[in-house]
């Protein structure tokens, strides 16, 4: 019953969103840009806050201290299940895209506020459609929007991680914005675990790590950041 309740308000809330799209057009035909973004991060906050509550999840969260107030960073996490983004959409509080799957860009209304939160869509089906996109990311960093990407490429659905993707981190080294990497903990617990991906409550963790910086690093400090960053998010999960 959970389930079905959680997919109608979803599906509810979201088109209760649209007269909120014709406020982030005004504003913008308006010129009031900063306003605009201010809203933006808002309103999908709030509407990714409200999905998380209805599936039951209690989330503690760590760290937020290390976020950073100014500039651009990327945020790179480990990816254990479907609420992960509206996990942190809820409870980053910073404006941030994230590199999403090309599917997402074909659903309606979902992939208008993906657009305006500044996502960046990654087909991985083919190799010039992920490097177009990590040129596009980087791109949207050096306008000064913060994204999130997940290393791992595909979802875990456990507390163990699956092998970062190097290429990942040109993101924060082409863009030289800091790293700040970013734990969860459990999430798989809410859909991934269940039997017929049924939703059900669970107990998540976030943990929000010191940011990195990227600027004036060596080559030899490049080449190893995938495996640094690793070990600083695998610190906050179970070892068995």
């Amino acid at each position: 019953m959970r389930t079905i309740l959680w997919y109608i308000s979803f599906a509810v809330t979201l088109v209760s969103t649209i007269p909120k799209l014709w406020k982030v057009k005004h504003l913008e035909k308006t010129g009031q840009l900063k306003e605009r973004e201010h809203y933006i991060h808002q309103t999908t906050s709030k509407w990714a806050l409200g999905n998380i509550k209805r599936s039951g999840a209690q989330v503690e969260v760590h760290g937020t201290e290390n976020i950073p107030k100014e500039g651009a960073v990327v945020f790179i996490s480990n990816h254990q299940g479907n609420f992960d983004i509206p996990l942190l959409m809820s409870y980053i509080d910073k404006p941030k895209g994230f590199i999403a799957k090309i599917e997402i860009d074909k659903m309606p209304i979902i992939r208008t506020w993906m657009r305006l939160i500044h996502c960046v869509f990654m087909d991985r089906s083919t190799l010039k459609g992920s490097a177009g996109a990590i040129v596009e990311a980087i791109k949207t960093i050096k306008q000064g929007h913060s994204l999130v990407i997940f290393p791992e490429g595909t979802r875990s659905k456990q507390n163990k991680m699956g092998e970062f993707k190097s290429a990942s981190f040109k993101l924060a080294t082409k863009s030289k914005a800091p790293i700040v990497p970013i734990t969860i903990n459990g999430s798989y617990q809410l859909m991934e675990q269940n039997e017929h991906n049924r939703i059900k409550p669970a107990h998540v963790k976030l943990y929000i790590h010191p940011a990195i910086p990227t600027q004036d690093l060596s080559k030899e400090e490049i080449e190893a950041l995938p495996e640094k960053v690793y070990a600083i998010i695998a610190s906050q999960l179970p070892n068995d």
